[in-house]
């Protein structure tokens, strides 16, 4: 109440007063002649309101002067690092001090004028001085700031990361068309994509500095420089995320170049693109995006912009590699490499989509996930791919010596390689298993002589367990075609024997046995041992019929001839055998002291009895060999080195 009495009070007067100026104004202009005390009061007067207009200008002129001076002890601090070559943040903590106050100063002043109804040219002219400075000084952050960050990097080592040996690449650099060498007889232990529960974060910059650098973003946000800030920044740690590519040795490459290389130079860049893929993302990105958001966290969504940015670039370069390898042939012997990728890519997902959440970064996290599906997509068609590969593996001429086919060997050793990516297959064919569904069924046939195999067969395995048998399946009926190409029966047998017997050894012996499973083993090992008593038929039953006991041979002179005869006849055949069946080969030691001591077996046996019961009719001089120099020469078999009985050197 009180107010409002003094506020009317202070109007009443005024009004007063404007009141009796307009009085004395008006009788000034109807009255020129007054007397000495009226003029003595109208010089007082005016003497008075002079002396009022006068403070009222040094007042104005007083606030301006003070921001003029205030301004000029900024602008010797800030211009006198102009000339100076050297860094401020390199001069020690209380020259950065001092340089940081006279810039948020400038700021102060400008924002002080800014704010300020500026009329005259003079007050104009000190606004744009002032302007000027701060320009000055926020050009001479943004070096400081990219100094900072550059010369304040911390080396980055990323740790060894293991990946198979170059033995797997005898597997991958065969072709499934050529079968050069034999490929790698045992798988190396894979490179394991681990994921750890917390994330790994590596000091990209000193953390020393990281207050400076928050200090100058938000200096240079508050004067309205963020623009500049951002950029400097991005630029700076851009040119960090490059080098860090190409010290993980990842050229930048068009789909076109990838499109055009030979598979040797290409499985090699994509071992080093896994290796780079999973340094790169974690912990490098995750390190970047740490740092980003400690420089600017007081600056909204700054930090998100710079590091989306930043990272935008060097991680397009990387997906435009997967895209082209996934746009590209599918041999089958790329596919171990393309799981590589999907499974390193599968497994950074959550990294990626944690880091690029926002909307800025959803271009990045959407091209991610397509380049994701395509390699995925790749996946199923390369091994469809790999499976036509086998069924029209095409042979002109038998293979040598009846052994362990290169086709064999290549694909058991792929499925071996596969079974490493049990996981990963069993998600991507899941709904994939009616192709090999259907070409498991003519291996389940009842001509095998087992019950079918193929009731509830796709409720009982696992899609991934379909389809190596369904590959297997697919390489049996081409061996059988394959041994068909010999005209010897027992060599067709024999050439089966081996390539089935090396399938069953490669599943029973790895970790292949718990995708086939037993069942599976017993029946091929119960068919490779079919294949070798057809052998010993084929070979030794009509040798064999010639030592079979006569009754009618026990006397007559005729008798002793067709004994004789006989004997002469099955050694003749029996030096045949040796002569063909040396040459022949069996790698494995086992199987071969086993169907060596299994022919041994019968044929000494059948020659023993033989030489027993007919010497006297036949005559010791017609018997060329004792029954332990007979299978000293059995044991000769299947080593893959012809010889002959009747060279002396035959050992």
């Amino acid at each position: 109440m009180g107010d409002y009495e003094s506020t009317a009070t202070s109007l009443e007067g005024e009004e007063n007063l404007i009141a009796a100026a307009e009085h004395i104004v008006k009788a000034l202009g109807s009255n020129k002649n007054f007397t000495k005390d009226v003029k003595k009061i109208l010089a007082d007067l005016g003497s008075q309101l002079s002396t009022m207009a006068t403070i009222e200008d040094n007042m104005v002129e007083g606030k301006k002067s003070g921001i003029e001076e205030q301004l000029s002890v900024v602008e010797v601090k800030i211009m006198s690092w102009e000339s100076d070559d050297s860094m401020i943040w390199d001069s020690g903590p209380d020259e950065v001090a001092e340089y940081l106050n006279a810039v948020d100063g400038a700021r102060k002043l400008t924002e002080r004028l800014e704010n300020q109804c500026l009329s005259s040219q003079e007050e104009k002219d000190l606004l744009c001085r002032a302007h000027d400075v701060l320009q000055m000084a926020m050009q001479r952050l943004e070096d400081e700031f990219k100094h900072v960050l550059v010369h304040h990097r911390q080396p980055f080592e990323p740790e060894p990361i293991s990946f198979r040996s170059s033995e797997d690449d005898a597997v991958e650099e065969g072709s499934i068309v050529s079968f050069g060498d034999e490929s790698v007889e045992e798988s190396t232990l894979r490179d394991s994509i681990s994921r750890n529960s917390e994330e790994f974060i590596v000091d990209l910059v000193h953390p020393d500095v990281i207050s400076d650098l928050k200090c100058i973003a938000n200096l240079m946000f508050s004067s309205n420089y963020d623009h500049e800030c951002r950029q400097a920044y991005i630029l700076v740690r851009k040119d960090a995320l490059d080098e860090c590519l190409f010290n993980l040795e990842i050229e930048k490459l068009s789909i076109e170049d990838v499109l055009k290389m030979e598979w040797g130079t290409l499985n090699s860049k994509i071992k080093r693109w896994v290796r780079a893929m999973k340094v790169f993302v974690r912990p490098y990105l995750v390190s970047e995006k740490w740092l980003c958001d400690q420089t600017f966290a007081e600056l909204g969504s700054s930090n998100l912009v710079c590091f989306v940015e930043a990272a935008k670039a060097p991680m397009l370069q990387l997906l435009n590699f997967a895209e082209a390898i996934s746009i590209g042939s599918h041999q089958p012997e790329r596919l171990v490499r393309i799981l590589d990728m999907y499974e390193v890519l599968a497994d950074l997902l959550l990294d990626i989509n944690a880091l690029f959440s926002d909307e800025v970064g959803s271009s990045i996290r959407i091209e991610y996930q397509e380049v994701l599906k395509r390699l995925a997509d790749t996946v199923r068609v390369t091994f469809l791919e790999f499976e036509n590969a086998i069924a029209t593996n095409a042979s002109i001429s038998p293979f040598a010596g009846g052994g362990v086919h290169h086709l064999t060997k290549y694909v058991m050793n792929y499925i071996r390689l596969l079974a490493d990516y049990n996981e990963t297959l069993n998600l991507l064919l899941k709904n994939h298993d009616g192709a090999a569904a259907t070409s498991l069924s003519p291996d389940m046939s009842p001509a095998t002589g087992e019950e079918s195999i193929t009731k509830d067969f796709s409720d009982s395995c696992s899609p991934m367990a379909l389809h190596l048998q369904s590959l297997t399946s697919v390489l049996e009926a081409n061996l059988d075609e394959k041994s068909k190409l010999y005209r010897d029966a027992s060599l067709q047998h024999f050439f089966l024997m081996n390539n089935i017997y090396y399938m069953a050894q490669k599943v029973k012996n790895s970790e292949l046995r718990l995708i086939f499973e037993d069942k599976w083993i017993r029946k091929h090992n119960w068919k490779f041992q079919q294949h070798a008593m057809s052998y010993e038929r084929a070979t030794w039953s009509s040798i064999l019929s010639l030592l079979k006991d006569d009754s009618n041979s026990s006397s007559g002179s005729t008798s002793r001839t067709v004994l004789r005869e006989r004997l002469r006849s099955f050694y003749v055949a029996f030096d045949e055998v040796y002569k063909t069946q040396t040459a022949w080969i069996i790698t494995d030691v086992q199987l071969r002291e086993d169907l060596r001591i299994s022919t041994s077996l019968k044929v000494i046996q059948a020659y023993r009895t033989f030489v027993g019961r007919q010497m006297q009719h036949i005559g010791e001089k017609h018997i060329r060999y004792n029954p332990e120099e007979l299978q000293d020469y059995l044991f000769d078999l299947f080593e893959g080195s012809q010889k002959s009985l009747h060279n002396p050197n035959r050992r």
